[in-house]
């Protein structure tokens, strides 16, 4: 073969053309799109903007409007007086709050039954979506999808029902466990066990609307590249590791920060309707203790008082401060991964 020379080593390479044989020549950077005036954008987005009137109708009735309650916490709020002529307290509610020992039991329980739901509800929609996912069939992926999502229409005085009666004391499981000649284990009234009870009701009840998120996420994974990497040789763990879970990361660290959003929330019904069976020391979270001393006159507790709304509203609002702080703590560790979590940075 010829030897190449200095000069055709060094030379550009020709500009690559066409199919039509001729050079593609760089033009100038296209101008700008002209910025619209609000009256033009206006115009053109009336219809849309119109859409969207009752739903900020019912988010300003029913979120923003009732915030002025918050003056609720800082008041010695009397229900004849009214909330403007209410005597003004300051702090005094939240000193009363931190030093009740009652507040501080209800708080721990709060983050021991969310931690066990961190750990034990949260991967259940995932492992779910990747079992589903490999259904080859869609009428039978879409009988799993309907059953497992039924529950999500249920109330929880309904899930607790259907659990009374099969680990109830006289529940499917004690009836067998008796007949057999083991004692029986009544579930239901254990306050050992209740904060799996609660973590399984909700697993039974939740988790067919986590799965259908889940498995939006997969669908919208390109399917060429489990078609490339099968031709490559990689295998069905491998193209779970490479491909399926990053492509699940976004939407798993946007569900994580909303769900440690909602930490502090661990189920009002829930905790109330199982309250007297397990008993206060077990079933006590925020939100029953708001309205069990706000609102019910602190019944069924190691103190006796009357209905105080101020009280209740300062629980309320440290368990609110509280939850925003996780939230926005959340948000900035997603963006740390890299992921825009709630909002873009």
């Amino acid at each position: 073969m010829a030897s190449i020379t200095t000069q055709e080593a060094t030379a550009e390479p020709a500009p690559r053309r066409r199919r039509f044989g001729r050079p593609r020549r760089q033009g100038p950077p296209a101008p700008p799109r002209p910025r619209l005036s609000f009256r033009i954008r206006l115009r053109r987005d009336k219809s849309l903007l119109l859409m969207t009137v009752p739903a900020l109708l019912l988010l300003l009735l029913f979120n923003y409007l009732p915030m002025a309650g918050i003056i609720v916490a800082f008041e010695h709020y009397d229900i004849y007086q009214g909330l403007i002529h209410s005597n003004f307290v300051g702090l005094d509610e939240f000193r009363q709050l931190v030093a009740n020992p009652d507040f501080w039991h209800a708080f721990e329980n709060t983050l021991v039954i969310s931690f066990v739901q961190l750990i034990l509800y949260f991967p259940v929609p995932i492992a779910l979506a990747l079992m589903v996912n490999t259904v080859l069939s869609t009428k039978v992926r879409g009988f799993i999808q309907a059953v497992v999502y039924l529950p999500h229409f249920f109330s929880y005085v309904l899930v607790i029902t259907i659990f009374q009666e099969f680990l109830g004391g006289a529940g499917v499981l004690n009836v067998f466990l008796n007949k057999h000649g083991i004692s029986s284990w009544n579930i239901m009234t254990d306050p050992g066990t209740f904060k799996y009870l609660v973590t399984a009701q909700a697993v039974w009840k939740e988790a067919g609307w986590g799965l259908i998120v889940f498995l939006a996420a997969l669908a919208a994974i390109d399917q060429s590249l489990y078609e490339a990497a099968a031709v490559d040789g990689a295998g069905r763990w491998r193209r779970m590791r490479h491909i399926t879970m990053p492509g699940l990361r976004g939407i798993v660290i946007l569900m994580l920060v909303l769900r440690l959003g909602n930490a502090l929330s661990v189920g009002f019904e829930q905790m109330l309707i199982q309250r007297q069976a397990v008993g206060a020391g077990a079933a006590d979270v925020l939100d029953t203790y708001s309205y069990i001393y706000g609102i019910g006159g602190g019944f069924g507790s190691s103190t006796t008082m009357g209905a105080d709304y101020s009280y209740g509203a300062a629980a309320g609002l440290f368990k609110a401060v509280l939850s925003l702080i996780l939230i926005l703590g959340a948000n900035r560790l997603a963006h740390a991964f890299g992921e825009d979590g709630l909002y873009r940075k």
